[in-house]
């Protein structure tokens, strides 16, 4: 029996799959009866490429000041309609429900009205009698007639227009000339698209003029009311970048629309109402958010992209590079701006830091670690 055989004979299945393991970039072990040194990952420039762990050199560099506010968001007002009756109706018939999306000229709900069948009836007899007088022509009826009659045509059709009816469904009344289509029903249509953000009535309810039957909004952006101290609105314009922050963690891009002048009674804050991307329909109306909004930039300070800071042993860390080594330093982290947060302590300007696949590294350390408490 050859030595060769008798080793894979006695080793270990678990040694026999070390043996066949490539080798990877791994967190260095103190030496046999030293004590527990720093933990550190080995990672050459090619096996650092190869990994997609990239390096950026630490310098300071001016930050986007931001103001933080409470906010809610709202409906963008002039993304929103309201459909409503001009006269005394009955409800006949719903044809949209809540959270149902809908295009511009969709039927929405279908009225009757005493006052609409008697504008309908109007229509019809006016439009006959316009019709017979046109044919005759100016030379068989007199010029006051004729204008007469003309103008009847027009208030009528113009009324039951006033009164609701579209000029589709008014012309079609008028060409059939049928009496008996004078019913007082009439349909009330979508002013735009979007979603039915409200339709609160019931079938067969009298609803009255000005009656709010539905609301229809394009949540595709929505407004945030921001609380403002009145020296922090001082420094913020029209236009200025932001960005909302949801309960859930969620950031959305956004822009300050406009500043009221007025400070609010009750909070003493002033309002700003910015206005948010919401394409995947995330943030809606009532829903409370931290708004970020910039004001100018800050002095150069020492800073990190927020992603190349990780917890670890209770405290935050960064990867510094050295020579082919990775070591985790602690640092004292300060204010968030954007994506960058400021290092108060423990980096020092000209380092260089991991930026990426800060997990992988992560776990190379704590594989170290498990390995040396077995």
């Amino acid at each position: 029996m050859t030595f060769i055989t008798t080793l894979f004979r006695t080793l270990p299945l678990a040694a026999l799959a070390a043996l066949a393991m490539p080798s990877l970039p791994y967190a260095a072990e103190p030496e046999h009866g030293e004590e527990h040194a720093e933990n550190l990952v080995r990672m050459s420039a090619a096996e650092r490429q190869k990994n997609g762990v990239k390096i950026m050199r630490v310098v300071p560099r001016p930050l986007s000041d931001e103001i933080s506010a409470p906010g809610e968001a709202g409906l963008d007002l002039y993304r929103t309609s309201q459909v409503t009756p001009r006269i005394d109706a009955q409800v006949i018939a719903r044809h949209a429900r809540l959270g149902d999306t809908v295009a511009t000229g969709a039927a929405l709900v279908t009225l009757s009205s005493v006052d609409m069948a008697q504008a309908q009836g109007d229509l019809i007899v006016t439009a006959r009698e316009w019709a017979r007088v046109k044919k005759l022509g100016r030379k068989v009826v007199s010029d006051r007639r004729y204008v007469a009659a003309q103008v009847a045509a027009q208030l009528a059709r113009a009324k039951v227009l006033a009164f609701g009816m579209t000029a589709a469904a008014a012309d079609k009344l008028a060409a059939l000339g049928d009496a008996s289509r004078a019913t007082g029903a009439f349909t009330l249509y979508a002013l735009q698209d979007g979603t039915v953000m409200r339709d609160d009535f019931v079938l067969g309810e009298i609803v009255k003029p000005g009656r709010v039957l539905f609301e229809i909004s394009d949540e595709s952006k929505v407004w945030v009311n921001a609380r403002l101290a009145a020296e922090d609105a001082a420094r913020i314009k029209p236009g200025a970048k932001a960005r909302v922050l949801s309960s859930d963690g969620g950031q959305y891009p956004a822009k300050v629309l406009q500043l009221h002048h007025a400070l609010d009674e009750t909070t003493r804050t002033l309002s700003a109402r910015i206005e948010v991307s919401n394409r995947d329909d995330a943030l809606h109306a009532g829903q409370f958010v931290t708004v970020f909004i910039e004001a100018g930039m800050t002095a150069p300070r020492l800073a990190v992209p927020k992603s190349a800071v990780t917890l670890m042993n209770g405290g935050q860390h960064v990867f510094v590079l050295s020579g082919d080594t990775l070591v985790p330093q602690e640092v004292l982290t300060g204010a968030e701006h954007g994506d960058w947060v400021e290092i108060k302590s423990g980096l020092q300007s000209g380092a260089q830091i991991a930026v990426s696949r800060i997990f992988l590294l992560k776990s190379l350390i704590l594989k170290s670690s498990i390995g040396d408490e077995h």
